[in-house]
């Protein structure tokens, strides 16, 4: 059984915030009096629990301000608890803050060595790892700028690429496939893909993307205003924090047990075909606002016995990583075909739809279809994809 690597205890954590400012001896000490405080408690963490083993892959999910980057401090002993306890067992890299451990007035090539050497490499262990550490950052061209001139993706690309050379037993990580373009996602997709095959090391991965969740992790949390509402299955838990994003007061025909979300940009009409090549999928999405929807990705994951076995989302796809838009009242028709190497079983295919970049769900149907293939092995890719526009009347 393995061992315990990370252990949380009844964790409770609060900032004080200024409230009013006395202007002088006088107002101090009227205030005092008057039991005039001069600041708030902030509860960031109220009493969470739970432990981490080695070898997991644990994802933290939660809404802005639930208490995530707070905890990965805490976690990485940036900060300390105000009651209750964190045991790290073993080494730990944190990649958390975009620059820490850079300069600015340094040169890409000068941050690499600083940085490496605040991890604890020699100056040959960087002259050994530097190319591989350029390369996988994808800045060739830049290394003698000074660091100030770089944009914040070149940066965080820079320092993970630094950081997962580390060689440590715990790696933390803030939100790393947010930045980068299409080659860079699919290296730290790679990275994660072994480290969860090989479990070398116990990943804690905070993100706002529940594909990532549902790809990587073996387990998961979520947090709502600094108190853990679940725990375990990455599936489960996923679907839990995109349900937090349910507006009750739109599309109330979508919410029934399999389906759920905004109800602002959904889908209809979706029919899907097989043959021993293809599996072909058709559907329009549909702007059911009056608003443009921006961000618009799509997500497709097939299951066996409810569990992941291959997907993918439009977000992986370079022409459509900004996302796809839709005018008022419009729908694009959508034709997806994979390579049908699923295997000879029943399937069934869950389906999901953002805006925003992922962070609004407005239609997820788990499952939209069940089906049964008929070909050998898994596959992980697209293979046609097509977007023709289409303009509709107000319904």
């Amino acid at each position: 059984m393995a061992e315990n690597v990370v252990i949380v205890k009844n964790l409770h954590k609060f900032f004080k915030l200024p409230k009013e400012q006395a202007n002088g001896l006088k107002q101090a000490m009227v205030n005092k009096l008057k039991g005039i405080r001069g600041y708030e408690k902030q509860h960031v963490l109220r009493g969470i629990s739970f432990e981490i083993k080695k070898g997991d892959f644990f994802g933290i999910v939660g809404r802005n301000g639930s208490g995530k980057s707070t905890l990965l401090k805490l976690l990485a002993q940036i900060y300390s608890p105000n009651s209750g306890s964190v045991e790290v067992h073993g080494s730990l890299t944190p990649f958390i803050e975009l620059g820490v451990g850079f300069n600015p007035e340094l040169t890409g090539r000068e941050n690499v060595f600083l940085n490496g050497s605040l991890l604890g490499f020699s100056h040959k262990d960087m002259e050994r790892m530097y190319d591989d550490i350029v390369s996988f950052a994808e800045l060739e061209h830049f290394m003698d700028q000074k660091l100030k001139n770089y944009s914040s993706g070149m940066q965080v690309r820079l320092a993970f690429s630094i950081a997962i050379r580390a060689d440590t037993d715990i790696l933390i990580l803030d939100e790393v496939l947010a930045v980068g373009d299409e080659a860079f996602q699919k290296k730290c997709s790679s990275f994660f893909s072994q480290i969860k095959k090989d479990k070398s090391k116990t990943v804690i991965l905070v993100t706002h993307s529940m594909g990532d969740v549902k790809r990587y992790c073996n387990k998961a949390l979520l947090l709502e205003k600094g108190k853990i509402v679940a725990i375990g299955n990455p599936t489960e838990v996923a679907d839990d924090y995109s349900k937090q994003f349910i507006d009750e007061s739109v599309a109330t025909t979508i919410k029934r047990k399999n389906r759920y979300g905004t109800g602002e940009v959904i889908y209809e009409n979706m029919k899907h075909h097989i043959t021993p090549e293809l599996f072909t999928l058709d559907f329009d999405i549909v702007n059911k606002t009056d608003k443009r929807a921006n961000g618009i990705t799509m997500g497709f994951d097939f299951c066996v016995n409810g569990d992941i076995v291959v997907g993918n989302d439009t977000r992986f796809l370079q022409e459509y990583k900004k996302g796809l838009s839709l005018g008022p009242k419009k729908k694009k028709h959508i034709t997806v075909e994979f390579p049908n190497n699923l295997g000879n079983q029943p399937f069934s295919l869950n389906t999901n739809i953002t805006t925003d970049l992922g962070i609004n769900v407005t239609d997820h149907m788990n499952p939209a279809l069940e089906f049964n293939s008929t070909n050998i092995q898994y596959a992980n890719a697209w293979k046609v994809l097509s977007f023709p526009d289409i303009s509709v009347k107000d319904k």
